[in-house]
């Protein structure tokens, strides 16, 4: 028998104040499609983590929907990291979006912080000594661009999944409407949407789904 769909969506911490009308303007529009959680990204290089704290934080405090912020490993260490994962707990945060992170602008390639998670499959690690989280992590459907071989790539998934991870996410573009409904097809029952804080195209795939705000 066939599951019922389940969404989530992502959003980005807003800069100004009119990304920050937009922002909630979306969500308010998203709400009602009832997402299994929404996720609020993180600046590559660490830059946005405050901003990234407020969004999650007013959803946490504003709505009944489950915020999920992102955490990477860079430019923190692990005790900066798990003091952060503390917070959250205790804030009522209970999902986390876990990545490696990409490397600075201006570097050539990806090199841990000292006294850092090193990778992904670490920062699971110390994520679930701190807490219970239900953590999603990154997956890649045409491998991940540094990965020596697919092998490898699906290896190192497994390998983040086998240390807590719930969940992988992924991405795919473009045609996005007869993507979902290929896979919905195919047997795929949970889907998460890159919003770009706007709702509308969000919400049309939904809707071509099935889903109906309730």
């Amino acid at each position: 028998m066939r599951q019922p769909v389940q969404v989530s969506f992502e959003f980005f911490p807003p800069n100004d104040a009119a990304m920050e009308q937009t922002l909630w303007a979306s969500i308010e529009r998203l709400a009602p499609l009832h997402p299994r959680f929404v996720s609020v990204t993180y600046g590559a290089d660490g830059s946005t983590r405050d901003r990234t704290h407020k969004v999650v934080t007013r959803v946490l405090r504003e709505t009944s929907l489950t915020g999920a912020p992102h955490l990477t490993c860079i430019g923190a260490s692990r005790d900066e990291i798990r003091e952060i994962a503390r917070r959250y707990w205790d804030l009522g945060v209970r999902h986390i979006v876990a990545l490696r992170g990409d490397w600075p602008a201006g570097s050539t390639c990806y090199t841990p912080h000292p006294a850092g998670y090193a990778y992904a499959v670490d920062l699971v690690r110390g994520l679930k000594s701190v807490a219970g989280f239900d953590i999603s992590v990154a997956a890649f459907p045409e491998t991940h661009p540094e990965a020596l071989s697919p092998e490898q790539d699906l290896a190192n998934l497994k390998r983040k999944l086998d240390a807590g991870a719930t969940r992988a996410i992924t991405q795919f573009f473009v045609v996005a409407i007869e993507q979902v409904a290929r896979l919905r097809r195919e047997g795929v029952d949970e889907f998460h949407f890159y919003t770009l804080n706007r709702a509308e195209l969000t919400y049309a795939i939904c809707h071509a789904l099935g889903l109906r705000a309730r």
